[in-house]
């Protein structure tokens, strides 16, 4: 047994000591790799959908029955960045707290403000993005599944990134394993055998993953001409990869049988975007307009 864990151990990557969650320092202000990372994905995700939207050969098709429907112009995603940064903080709080330790909270009520402490969910967050969505597509007189593509074809990104600066943090590591390419953590106090980097599957799948699909779909099958069909492929791949990812990340605790907290809140993902699927499959292609601004530079609709 001890020769066993011996070789597991010497097979491990030990975390790379130079890798520190810390980015830069400007006097007492520290900079975490965790806020560049929303920052990035954040304006990475809008870029993108900018570039999108401006790209008004993956919004039409010769097939296309109804419409026109509106694309986008830069203020209304400006406008949706602004809103969706509001959801992602508010709703990502106010769901881990919810979520994933409310007891804690009700006993100490003052650490709801201490964000430098952490505890961030993307469930929570989700929610909030999807009141982001609602608000902006009533507001601007937008397809509600118009809006919901743009998110889900540019939040790849940002998931991507933010998973990565989890592994930087050290934090929602994997099952111990005795896989080749497992890491030795040496933060956070738990004991330091060989894990899987589940972040770094994370990041891999809902991040890559994911936006090659959508950008493929997109770009040669036009999917973005049947509002909803983007949104729905993003929430079954999503809550499929998370599902996945469970069973090598160290699991939370269990809420139904030998479902994981992340396998319950990801579950209706995938039978809601199943649902969204086919329902968006069936609908016929609608032709697209865009208002009359800079959106309609060529020089921006080569992607």
């Amino acid at each position: 047994m001890i020769l066993e864990f011996s070789l597991e151990f010497v097979r491990a990557i030990t975390f790379p000591d130079w890798i520190k969650p810390e980015a830069f320092a400007i006097g007492p202000l520290s900079v975490k790799w965790y806020g560049i990372s929303y920052i990035l994905g954040l304006f990475g995700a809008y870029f993108y959908a900018k570039r999108s939207c401006a790209n008004q050969a993956i919004w039409q098709n010769p097939k296309a029955t109804v419409g026109p429907v509106l694309v986008p112009s830069k203020r209304m995603l400006e406008d949706l960045m602004f809103f969706s940064l509001i959801g992602i903080i508010l709703g990502g709080r106010i769901g881990f707290i919810l979520l994933y330790g409310i007891e804690g909270y009700i006993e100490d009520p003052i650490r709801i403000f201490k964000v430098w402490e952490g505890g961030m969910a993307f469930h929570g967050g989700f929610l909030g993005v999807c009141v982001a969505a609602i608000y902006l597509a009533k507001s601007r007189k937008l397809k509600l599944m118009r809006v919901a593509d743009i998110l889900a074809i540019s939040a790849p990104i940002g998931l991507g990134l933010v998973r990565l600066a989890n592994f930087v943090n050290q934090e929602l590591y994997g099952r111990v394993t005795d896989v080749p390419w497992a890491f030795i953590f040496t933060e956070n106090g738990f004991p330091q055998s060989p894990r899987h980097p589940s972040q770094l599957y994370e990041s891999f799948l809902e991040g890559f993953v994911i936006f090659s699909v959508l950008w493929l779909a997109s770009r040669k099958f036009k999917i973005l001409t049947k509002p909803g069909l983007a949104t729905g492929m993003f929430l079954a791949m999503y809550g499929s990869f998370r599902i996945f990812v469970e069973f090598f990340r160290e699991p939370d605790a269990t809420l139904f049988g030998p479902l994981t907290r992340g396998m319950t809140y990801s579950l209706p993902m995938v039978v809601i975007g199943l649902f969204v699927i086919f329902w968006a499959a069936k609908r016929a292609p609608v032709a697209s307009e865009w208002p009359h601004e800079e959106l309609k530079d060529k020089a921006d609709a080569n992607a």
